[in-house]
């Protein structure tokens, strides 16, 4: 442990860290130190750093501050402090380190894949190609390339992922298949979306299905210009945004050309009262969820929110591998945490919601904002209000482009080919955007 009466930080920003955990507040400490860490004295930080690993029993981490902390220079300590923050989810302070350890050592191949890590799980996919274009002449194939590859699309540079895709030669490893092929099917549903699509910084729609196969059926009327580009920060839920929702699961399956035979019901609440109203909506009878059954429509409120109910995680897996003709429906996804798998079809997306049936805030007799009561009628209830509802989309602020159903059908219609042949796992971004991530 870091004696704290000879080893203080000096600046201001850290020694207010420093007396979060005189507290013991890990959390508030590491949030102050985040937003800055990219100008905030590395040997400084590692005492911050090291003492709240310390703290958190993460014995890796607090060895590895020690020592950056003793010589902040050295470039071996450099990495090592880096890996270890990688290692315990802390990327924005890995940065900082493993860019100075790969100007101390340009080219060594572990430090720059450490730092292109750090800066995937950060989504700073432009930065990361930075570095993996400076070092070109000293990239392998597999994986330093295919990393450039991944990150040209995640960043939205389309021409620079297609040059450097053309230039990966055959697989020798079977190990590398897997990622290969996925990132084959990246460039071909970008293929399929550009002539519809401009899969420019403002695309939404484009990037969700270029990079997880999803078709995304709705747009925040909020926040576009402020960087939202069509996601949700805080959604309070309505009923008639879950029919629109419905309603564009419709015409997405008409113009793709799917016809499914039922809607499977998913055991969650939130997902059995959605699932019910899909039911209606699509005309189809609802049956409790069977893996492995052909031709349905699976439908989920919240695919986070499956993840925490008896018998989720299960399903979830389930999921994974889906059956002929069985589409995944998810209403509200999290685009800030994303579910364990990605959906096929998503209405909206979102950093926090409640659904129209959970404790809303609503005002009070005196005009303050409280928490009301969740409606605890039977699903088959709401349900039946879900259908009766206005799907009339809210006005918003008047700068989200309009988003017409013809032109909607239209993205389906082009992309229906590469439709239903996405990757299953998490999708760790939701395009190429600005991410306002408001508190």
């Amino acid at each position: 442990m870091f004696s704290r009466k000879n080893h203080r930080p000096k600046s201001a920003d850290l020694l207010k860290a420093w007396e979060c955990l005189d507290a013991g507040d890990i959390p508030g400490a590491l949030r102050l130190v985040k937003p800055g860490a990219g100008t905030l004295p590395l040997g400084e930080t590692a005492l911050v750093v090291g003492r709240a690993a310390g703290m958190a029993g993460f014995d890796d981490l607090r060895k590895a501050a020690a020592a950056l902390a003793a010589d902040p220079g050295k470039g071996q300590a450099l990495y090592d402090y880096g890996y270890a923050c990688v290692e315990r989810g802390l990327s924005s302070l890995a940065i900082p380190a493993l860019r100075e350890a790969l100007l101390a050592n340009p080219g060594t191949p572990a430090v720059m894949r450490e730092l292109v890590s750090a800066y995937e799980r950060e989504g700073r996919h432009g930065e990361a190609v930075e570095v993996l274009a400076r070092h070109e002449a000293d990239l392998a194939h597999w994986p330093d390339r295919y990393l450039l590859v991944h990150n040209a699309i995640m960043a939205g540079d389309l021409p620079l992922a297609r040059r450097q895709h053309a230039l990966l030669p055959d697989l020798t490893d079977p190990r590398w298949v897997p990622t290969r092929d996925r990132q084959r099917r990246m460039l071909e549903r970008a293929a399929s979306a550009e002539p519809v699509s401009p899969l420019d910084a403002t695309d939404l729609r484009g990037w969700q299905f270029v990079i997880g196969g999803t078709v995304l059926g709705t747009l925040s009327p909020f926040g576009f210009g402020a960087g939202m580009t069509g996601r949700y920060a805080w959604l309070q839920d309505t009923y008639g945004q879950c029919l629109e929702g419905l309603l564009r699961l419709r015409a997405l399956l008409d113009a793709a050309g799917e016809r499914p035979r039922s809607v499977s019901l998913l055991p969650d609440r939130d997902s059995r009262i959605l699932g019910l109203a899909a039911a209606e909506v699509l005309g189809l009878p609802a049956e409790p969820f069977a893996p492995g059954r052909e031709d349905t429509v699976v439908v989920a409120y919240d695919l986070n929110v499956l993840a925490e109910a008896d018998g989720g995680p299960e399903i979830l897996g389930q999921l994974f591998d889906r059956a002929p003709g069985q589409v995944l429906h998810e209403h509200a996804s999290d685009w800030t945490d994303a579910p364990v798998i990605t959906a096929d079809s998503v209405t909206l997306l979102h950093q926090s919601v409640v659904a129209p049936w959970g404790e809303q805030l609503r005002a009070g007799e005196d005009g303050t904002p409280e928490r009301g009561p969740a409606d605890d009628r039977p699903a088959e209830r709401i349900a039946a209000e879900i259908v009766g509802a206005d799907p009339s989309p809210a006005e918003g602020d008047g700068e989200t482009p309009a988003d017409p159903l013809g032109a909607f059908t239209g993205f389906v219609s082009a992309v229906q080919g590469s439709w239903l042949r996405g990757d299953r796992a998490r999708l760790i971004s939701s395009g190429p955007v600005p991410s306002a991530r408001f508190a």
